[in-house]
């Protein structure tokens, strides 16, 4: 299969490398050259320096013969230019564009392409996270590997000035004499005396 990935950030680095390790012929295009930097070493794909919503960059990226087109930049505006492009002129079958906006990622469904939001992926795995815990959520949160760290908060910490401001308050409290003890140490004063006999 032939791809074209439009964004070289972390999502479209990890993509990239994953779909050219299962020995995909992948195309990645991202307007900063130092973002192929994130690349693997053993990346055996191609790399064109350029914007994605491009005509031109697009074709000398390989459009006309793609397969599938992955907009994953960090804009949805872009993600959005770049998609079209790819399904409206060059005609590529599958155009998967990374929206964060839900609202936009529902319209651009309505234009043929495929969207991936980000924004709702998260919710709903908070959610279950949050009902059912981080293991039922199918690796989307992940469950600590370490127990934490018991002894004293770090200092400087919102834990250390809670811990000091109670230490505080019972160091007080201690000093403070009980008045229940003071009442049984007092003679008592109210009580008649017995006279002796």
């Amino acid at each position: 299969m032939r791809i074209i990935i439009v964004g070289c950030g972390r999502v479209g680095a990890r993509t990239a490398a994953e779909l050219d390790q299962r020995g995909e012929h992948v195309t990645v295009i991202d307007a900063d050259q130092r973002a192929f930097n994130r690349l693997p070493a053993t990346f055996g794909g191609v790399t064109v320096r350029g914007s994605g919503g491009d005509e031109d960059v697009q074709r000398s990226a390989g459009a006309e013969m793609c397969d599938l087109l992955m907009a994953l930049t960090e804009g949805d505006n872009r993600n959005a230019m770049a998609a079209q492009l790819g399904k409206h002129v060059f005609g590529i079958p599958r155009v998967v564009a990374k929206i964060n906006d839900p609202v936009r990622a529902e319209a651009y469904r309505s234009l043929g392409l495929e969207t991936i939001c980000r924004t709702v992926i998260l919710a709903d795995a908070l959610v279950v996270a949050a009902i059912d815990g981080a293991e039922a959520s199918d690796g989307q949160v992940m469950p600590p590997t370490a127990e934490p760290l018991r002894g004293a908060p770090v200092e400087g910490s919102k834990a250390a000035r809670q811990a000091s401001e109670h230490m505080t308050r019972a160091s007080a409290t201690e000093s403070e004499p009980d008045a229940a003890a003071l009442d049984e140490a007092a003679p008592d004063e109210a009580a008649p005396h017995e006279e002796e006999a």
